[in-house]
């Protein structure tokens, strides 16, 4: 079992947030949806969570009502090793009315904020010395969605 699991408070979306996501990564699968009972506070019968799992990272999402809203204080990050993943993840949580931020950053329809990271991006900035990371940090802070060829010429100081 995994130690620590994110738990994702929706108004009344859980099923569909959870369908969602299990739509966009491809090792994935809804595991549970369990209920509300006579108790309440939801309807009886409504969906109360959803557990489901992406890329072997598991969730529970709920039904929790109007009260909370996801900020970007909190994000998930999807480490990707090549420009085509990086297009793909962008498109797929954009869609239905997601929004673009900077260095990166989106909002899906949901309201949950993703980080869409190139692998390489990282390994540059571990091997960078003061210019080469001050090139790569003004790229990175011009960017919306990151492109590895972009980040690249920066780095190497073209």
């Amino acid at each position: 079992m995994q130690k620590i699991t994110p738990f994702l408070w929706f108004d009344n979306q859980a099923e569909e947030a959870a369908k969602f996501y299990v739509s966009v990564f491809k090792n994935s699968q809804i595991i549970t949806i369990a209920r509300y009972g006579e108790g309440g506070p939801g309807p009886k019968g409504s969906v109360m969570t959803v557990a489901f799992e992406l890329e072997g990272q598991k969730f529970t999402a709920l039904n929790g009502g109007p009260m909370f809203k996801f900020n970007e204080s909190i994000s998930f990050v999807i480490n990707c090793q090549t420009q085509e993943e990086i297009d793909y993840y962008w498109a797929k949580l954009l869609e239905g009315g997601g929004k673009e931020s900077q260095c990166g950053w989106l909002k899906d329809k949901f309201g949950l904020s993703w980080q869409i990271v190139p692998t390489a991006l990282m390994e540059m900035l571990e091997k960078a010395d003061g210019a080469q990371a001050d090139r790569l940090m003004k790229a990175v802070m011009e960017s919306v969605k990151f492109d590895i060829a972009t980040l690249k010429k920066a780095y190497a100081g073209g």
